[in-house]
């Protein structure tokens, strides 16, 4: 597990800063119209960073490149398969949802959006170096951590998840929620995510790049195990909340930007206060079709981490093996070591839950 350096006077290094711009995309007219891009340009309008985060770690690399794909044009899934096709990948039809019909407008109204008017209710944290300015011209997160798994390993998770009955995405977000308890003031109380779900195959943008993103709003008290967490999450998918959301993001087609703006701020634009963001882009390439120089090597993946949601964990699965990777929102922290820290103990909690199966597991490297 590594960090990226913190250089004198917190000023990061020279690719760090290396954002995509939707002028070098060119990105199509009507996308830029899309309601999803305008709260994300609203959020970023209040000072927030809205570029999802990829790393190119080579082989024998001792830390990776670190690119980034604004949320304003593209959802985790769009903006990478755009990153392999720039260097050379052939890709088929992007990865789209499964079963879970769709939910009308109406229905989400009355089922789902009573939530978005409801009280927020933030958990405090325990004392940390942060930066709590609001000031323009936001920079990605300085206090970014990542962890590699090897392809045994990575082979391991997936059978000891099996063996479980869950998926590897619970397994995993069921780790984080332990990890994450050491930083709130009450350690006990119920942990609140935001989980992207892509609505590709649902609903249809201008580009199959584009934002597809909807979510799920999961609470993990302390007493769910990871079964808990994944019947929860089958029951926010059955119940159609995840198409609740979307029919919502999509009355920001119809007020101003200073709403929308005001909505970023106050937190509203989203159905609950979380504490961060978990997000699954699962396995790509598990055949190994893609070669070349560019690509070669393993890949990291993070979304956006926000004041309202100030973790975010993103995993990412490439040619069988497994990266994970997190940073936080500086009004948390601005402290590498704190979210390397953070990051070991989301490994320990994976080890420990991995060894409590009857699937063979081969040690996992030490952090």
């Amino acid at each position: 597990m590594r960090t990226e350096p913190e250089l004198p006077g917190g000023t990061p290094p020279a690719d760090h800063l290396a954002v995509v711009r939707p002028t070098e995309l060119r990105v199509p007219a009507r996308s830029k119209y899309t309601a999803l891009r305008k709260l994300f340009a609203a959020a970023e309008s209040i000072g927030e960073f809205v570029g999802i985060r990829y790393g190119h770690l080579r082989r024998q690399a001792a830390e990776p490149k670190w690119l980034y794909y604004s949320h304003k044009d593209y959802d985790g899934i769009g903006a990478f398969a755009e990153i392999l096709r720039g260097r050379g990948a052939v890709l088929g039809t992007l990865p789209e949802i499964k079963y879970y019909p769709a939910v009308s407008a109406v229905v989400s109204a009355i089922r789902h959006w009573p939530r978005y008017v409801a009280p927020k209710h933030p958990l405090p944290w325990v004392s940390m170096e942060r930066d709590t300015s609001h000031g323009r011209g936001a920079r990605p997160p300085l206090a970014v951590a990542w962890h590699l798994f090897d392809e045994p390993t990575t082979t391991a998770l997936r059978l000891g998840a099996r063996g479980m009955g869950i998926t590897v995405n619970t397994l995993l977000l069921d780790a984080l929620t332990r990890a994450v308890r050491a930083l709130l003031v009450n350690p006990t109380a119920p942990v609140p995510w935001m989980i992207p779900v892509n609505m590709r195959g649902g609903v249809r943008q201008f580009r199959e790049t584009d934002n597809h993103t909807s979510y799920m709003a999961v609470q993990v008290p302390v007493s769910d195990a990871a079964s808990g967490i994944h019947r929860k999450i089958l029951k926010a998918l059955s119940r159609g909340e995840h198409w609740g959301n979307w029919h919502f993001f999509k009355l920001a087609n119809f007020i101003s930007h200073p709403m929308r703006a005001w909505l970023a701020a106050s937190g509203k634009a989203m159905s609950q206060w979380s504490v961060g963001a978990f997000s699954n882009l699962g396995e790509w390439d598990a055949d190994r079709r893609l070669i070349g120089p560019d690509l070669e090597g393993d890949w990291l993946f993070c979304p956006p981490a926000l004041r309202t949601q100030m973790i975010a964990a993103g995993c990412l699965t490439f040619q069988g093996r497994l990266t994970l990777t997190l940073q936080t929102h500086p009004a948390l922290t601005t402290s590498p070591a704190r979210v390397q820290t953070l990051v070991g103990r989301w490994v320990s909690a994976i080890e420990a839950s991995l060894a409590a199966t009857t699937a063979e597991l081969p040690a996992l490297p030490q952090s």
